[in-house]
C-alpha cells in the first residue's frame, strides 16, 4: 500500500500558508486601491495646494500683494438707516442696493450699527469691502479693495473668507493626503528588497524637517 500521509501534510501546509497569506494580499490590494484612485481623485487639488504654498511663501514673486482701490460715494434711501429701533435697520435691503448698485460681491461679515453711522464690511478671497453710512442722512462711502488671481488663490489656500464650502474642500484634501500618505507606506512594506531603504529614508527625512525647524525657525 502507498503511504499518502507525506502528500497530504505538504498540502495541508500549502493551504494553512495560502490562508495566512489572503489577508496581508487583501490589505496590499486595497492599499493599492487607495493610493492610485485617490492620488488621481485629488490630483487637481494636491497640485493646487502645492502651487499655493509656494505663492502663499512668496507673494511677492508673482503679484500677490498688489490691489486695486475704489471708492465711491452716494446717498440711499433714508428710511432704510434712521429709525431709532436699530432691529427695524432695514439691513438686507443695504446690503443688496450695494449689491445691485456696485455688483459689491462676498459675505456680509460685520454689520455695526451706531448712534450715527452703521458700517457694512464683505469679505471674500482677496476682496473686501467697506461702506459707511450716515444715519441721518442716507449719505455713504464706500471702499472696495480688489487683489489679483495670485492673491484669491493664496486666500483659497488659507480659507480666508471661502465660505463653508470651500472648508469642507480642504478638510476633504487633508484627509485624501492621509490616506495617500499612509497607503503608499503599508505598500512600501509589501515590497521586501525596498523596504528597509524606504524607511530609513522616510526617517533621514523626518529628521532633517525636525532639524530645519531646530536650526532656523526662531
Amino acid at each position: 500500500m502507498k503511504n499518502n500521509s507525506a502528500p497530504s501534510a505538504l498540502t495541508s501546509k500549502k493551504k494553512a500558508a495560502q490562508k495566512s497569506a489572503s489577508p496581508k494580499k487583501d490589505v496590499a490590494k486595497l492599499s493599492r486601491w487607495l493610493h492610485i484612485y485617490l492620488s488621481m481623485v485629488s490630483f487637481a487639488i494636491v497640485l493646487f495646494f502645492s502651487v499655493t504654498g509656494l505663492t502663499l511663501n512668496h507673494p511677492t514673486w508673482f503679484g500677490g500683494d498688489k490691489q486695486v482701490v475704489v471708492k465711491y460715494k452716494g446717498a440711499m434711501n433714508v428710511n432704510w438707516v434712521n429709525s431709532p429701533d436699530t432691529n427695524k435697520i432695514a439691513k438686507l435691503e443695504i446690503v443688496e442696493f450695494l449689491r445691485k448698485t456696485y455688483q459689491v460681491k462676498g459675505a456680509v461679515s460685520e454689520f455695526r450699527i451706531d448712534d450715527s453711522e452703521l458700517s457694512v464690511s464683505l469679505k471674500g478671497p482677496a476682496y473686501s469691502c467697506d461702506a459707511f453710512i450716515d444715519r441721518e442722512t442716507g449719505k455713504y462711502e464706500v471702499s472696495e479693495i480688489k487683489m489679483g488671481i495670485v492673491a484669491v488663490m493664496n486666500d483659497l489656500h488659507k480659507g480666508r473668507d471661502s465660505g463653508a464650502g470651500w472648508s469642507w474642500i480642504i478638510d476633504i484634501s487633508a484627509v485624501f493626503l492621509v490616506l495617500i500618505s499612509l497607503s503608499g507606506l503599508i505598500l512600501l512594506c509589501f515590497i521586501k528588497k525596498k523596504r528597509v531603504a524606504g524607511l530609513v529614508t522616510g526617517i533621514v527625512g523626518l529628521i532633517i524637517c525636525y532639524l530645519i525647524y531646530v536650526i532656523f525657525v526662531p
